[in-house]
């Protein structure tokens, strides 16, 4: 998995690629994007699966701001990127004893 930002000097936004590698995917059949920046929806951002079998996403969120977010897997399987500039625990979301974002 990975995380590429692409910063416009003129531009308020930073365009970041999101991807989650065929083998962390597995036998997934879709997964989705969900963090802050889209009030944690499960399901408005899908990431599109690329030739050599990842998923990839790019969106553009506001420069100089931090944003919690995590992949899903198939609707139900929450994943870190473990690439993140950092990992915080979740004050709201409990899965699991080990639940960051």
């Amino acid at each position: 998995m990975s995380l590429n930002k692409q910063f416009q000097e003129k531009e308020p936004v930073c365009k970041v690629i999101f991807i989650m590698s065929k083998d962390t995917a597995g036998s997934a059949e879709r997964v989705n994007l969900a963090g802050e920046f889209n009030n944690w929806d499960t399901k408005s951002i899908p990431m599109k699966k690329i030739r050599n079998g990842d998923f990839a996403v790019s969106i553009d969120l506001e420069k100089g701001r931090e944003y919690h977010f995590k992949y899903v897997i198939d609707g139900h399987t929450w994943i870190n990127e473990p690439n993140a500039d950092k990992h915080v625990p979740s004050a709201f979301l409990k899965l699991s004893n080990d639940f960051w974002f």
